[in-house]
């Protein structure tokens, strides 16, 4: 397994090797100790599983307190992952970072309380799979308009398959109130 910390701090991508034959393939998706050695010591408390079609946009979503942190993986598929910090004192406050997961290299972002997360799918249908760190809290849950034009995602689809609720969510200036009082 390889880990690669990427531009914003705390974020980082998983390559595990992943074993190929005539049959198919076999891979280690978490073991709680080599985690912990490259450096991602978090406790993780629930599973996730998320089936979307093409071009749905997830996202994008945080717990406020106390915080929530995600190992994501795409089982079946190919998303465009997205990850945007929102910790008010960090040096990339606003700055988001996008990498695609899919069933072929089968890799993992890693990523930390203190950012929102979102995707969008690429392939026919895609199943992610995520743990998190806390347990889903629909009163702590929160987000904001994954096309915000503070934040400038550069989506790399056409035509959006967004909730209602994705759609509504506030803007990112309405609810840097809320950030700046966590921190």
């Amino acid at each position: 397994m390889e880990i690669i910390d990427l531009r914003l701090q705390g974020l980082k991508l998983i390559k595990p090797k992943v074993f190929r034959d005539s049959r198919g393939f076999f891979l280690e998706t978490f073991q709680q100790l080599p985690y912990e050695r490259m450096g991602i010591d978090c406790p993780f408390s629930q599973d996730n599983h998320s089936y979307s079609q093409k071009g749905c946009i997830r996202g994008l979503h945080f717990q406020s307190f106390p915080g929530q942190a995600k190992l994501v993986r795409a089982a079946i598929g190919k998303i465009f992952d997205v990850a945007v910090d929102i910790r008010p004192a960090s040096p990339t406050y606003g700055q988001w970072e996008a990498v695609i997961l899919d069933d072929v290299a089968h890799e993992q972002l890693y990523i930390p309380v203190g950012f929102a997360h979102g995707f969008c799918v690429l392939s026919d249908e895609a199943h992610v799979m995520y743990k998190v760190s806390t347990p889903y809290d629909a009163r702590s849950e929160k987000g904001f308009r994954w096309n915000d034009p503070t934040i400038k995602i550069e989506w790399p689809i056409q035509e959006a398959i967004v909730s209602e609720r994705d759609e509504k969510a506030p803007f990112f200036l309405e609810i840097e109130q809320l950030l700046r009082c966590q921190s």
